[in-house]
C-alpha cells in the first residue's frame, strides 16, 4: 500500500511541477493546488497506513502500540488542509484580479513594467 502511495505522490509532484512551469496563470494555479494535495499525501503517508489498530492509547499502556498510525501526521495533514485552501483562495483572487487588470492570463503578457520598444542594455562594458 505505502510503495503505491509513493508512486502516486510522485505522479502528483511532476505534474504539479510541469503545471507550475506554464506560461498561464491557470495552470500554476492548479499546479500549487495539485502540489498541496502531493504534499498532504506525502505527509499522511509517513504516519503509516493501517486500518486494523487505531491510534489511541489503551488504560493500561503508557505508550502507542507499534501496529498504530502515528497520529501527529493525520494533525499535521488536516492543519495542512486548512493552509493550503486558504493559499490555494489568495491565488485564485490574486490571479483574477491581476487578469480583470491586464486582460491576459499569459505571463509574458504580463510584463507591464518593461516597456516594449525600449531597446535592450548592453551586455557587456
Amino acid at each position: 500500500m505505502e510503495a503505491w502511495m509513493a508512486v502516486v505522490v510522485g505522479a502528483l509532484f511532476a505534474v504539479s511541477i510541469y503545471l507550475m512551469l506554464s506560461k498561464h496563470i491557470i495552470r500554476i494555479l492548479i499546479g500549487a493546488a495539485i502540489l498541496g494535495n502531493a504534499v498532504n499525501l506525502l505527509i499522511f503517508t509517513n504516519g503509516r497506513l493501517t486500518r486494523e489498530v487505531p491510534p489511541i492509547i489503551g488504560v493500561d499502556e503508557s505508550v502507542l502500540s507499534a501496529q498504530a498510525a502515528n497520529p501527529l501526521p493525520q494533525a499535521l495533514v488536516l492543519t495542512a488542509i486548512v493552509i493550503a485552501f486558504s493559499f490555494f483562495a489568495f491565488l485564485l483572487v490574486l490571479g483574477y484580479r491581476a487578469y480583470q487588470e491586464l486582460g491576459s492570463d499569459n505571463t509574458d503578457e504580463m510584463r507591464v513594467a518593461e516597456p516594449v520598444d525600449d531597446q535592450t542594455p548592453p551586455l557587456g562594458y
